[in-house]
């Protein structure tokens, strides 16, 4: 019998892995061919850590100096860029007290990304403090820390049933059986899932579809020292990806757990909101997808024992904030394994806490 098991092979649970493993033994397994293959493979991979509710801010922040010289650092300049419209005075105050970022001269916003509409753009936020995050790198570091540590990660593996054991659990994939002492849960939209097979009540998570399209850049321009682009109502955003342009409607439609793919008017509709702020029509696609970011109930992250058993844990409800909380949600899964005294705050701990659903 092993100490730890983690199902799901997101950054959520690659990273409490990695982190597990330097206290025991660790087996990762992950359904799919490929760690990242969900959310944590289409995310828009950005680190803005002022984004989110109290409770995911204070975690991103905690992350802050793991991102930014852990193995020597997983972040590269970007900035945020909120746009507003003529009537959108109110709404962009609001994302500048939310976002905490500073009005500029719109002059300065046209500087930043020539494209933009002087006809239709009327206010601008800048937050230099917004970065690229190497996700790819960051998932496969964690990977390679938890197998130099002896331990296992394991694709192709779909689990079909857990048992609860005096001793701990006995985990069933893809024909193999597994035996630990401790289970942890980060298996995204299908948390709820895997709580049920083990008979752990489920908290109600909701999968959310965010979809995305990547467009040529615009007008031949060099599209690499932008900003990411956010409309003030948080109703589309865009964002330069590899010498293209990545633009999403920023929707959040319930959806059932599944390989999600985008749906087309929304996507249509998101591409016209990113229009209206710039010059430049957008004429086709390169691609398109969609994911799933998966809320709990309150919208705060999902961190610790099921009060229904303490050998269970949750590491869920990431929410599209999964990079950028990862190095504190791991730190902290850890310090409640080993009894640590965690340097989060009261009130993020008791926000995060899964026994606030009790």
């Amino acid at each position: 019998m092993i100490d730890f098991l983690v199902i799901g092979g997101g950054i959520a649970g690659v990273s409490a892995a990695a982190r597990l493993s330097e206290f025991g033994k660790v087996t990762l397994l992950e359904r799919e061919t490929a760690l990242g293959y969900h959310a944590s493979g289409r995310s828009a991979a950005l680190f803005e850590s002022n984004y989110g509710l109290k409770s995911t801010v204070e975690l991103s922040k905690a992350s802050a100096e793991f991102h930014t010289n852990a193995h020597g650092g997983f972040l590269s300049a970007r900035g945020l860029l909120v746009l507003g419209k003529a009537g959108e005075a109110t709404d962009f105050a609001h994302a500048c007290d939310n976002l905490n970022v500073a009005p500029i001269d719109v002059e300065r916003a046209f500087e930043l990304v020539p494209i933009l509409d002087p006809a239709n753009v009327k206010h601008a936020a800048f937050h230099k403090a917004a970065y690229d995050i190497d996700t790819d790198l960051q998932i496969q570091t964690f990977a390679r820390v938890c197998r130099q540590n002896g331990s296992a990660v394991l694709t192709n593996q779909d689990v079909t049933d857990i048992k609860r054991l005096d001793a701990g659990w006995e985990v069933t994939s893809s024909g193999q059986v597994h035996n630990a002492r401790m289970l942890f849960n980060a298996a995204g939209a299908w948390v709820d899932h895997i709580a049920e097979l083990a008979g752990i009540a489920p908290l109600g998570f909701t999968p959310l579809r965010r979809s995305m399209a990547r467009i040529p850049a615009p007008a031949n321009h060099d599209v690499s020292p932008w900003p990411m682009m956010l409309g003030c109502r948080e109703d589309w955003y865009a964002k330069p990806d590899a010498g293209s342009l990545l633009v999403s409607p920023a929707e959040e439609d319930p959806m059932s757990p599944f390989d999600a793919w985008p749906d087309d008017i929304v996507l249509a509709e998101g591409i016209a909101r990113y229009q209206e702020f710039v010059t430049e029509d957008v004429t086709r696609l390169t691609a398109s997808w969609a994911g799933l970011r998966t809320f709990s109930p309150d919208r705060n992250l999902v961190l610790g024992p099921a009060l229904d058993d303490a050998g269970f844990f949750w590491v869920a409800g990431q929410g599209g904030y999964g990079f950028q909380t990862a190095p504190a949600a791991s730190q902290l899964i850890v310090d409640l394994v080993t009894g640590k005294p965690s340097d989060l705050d009261p009130d993020t701990l008791a926000a995060i806490n899964p026994n606030r659903f009790a």
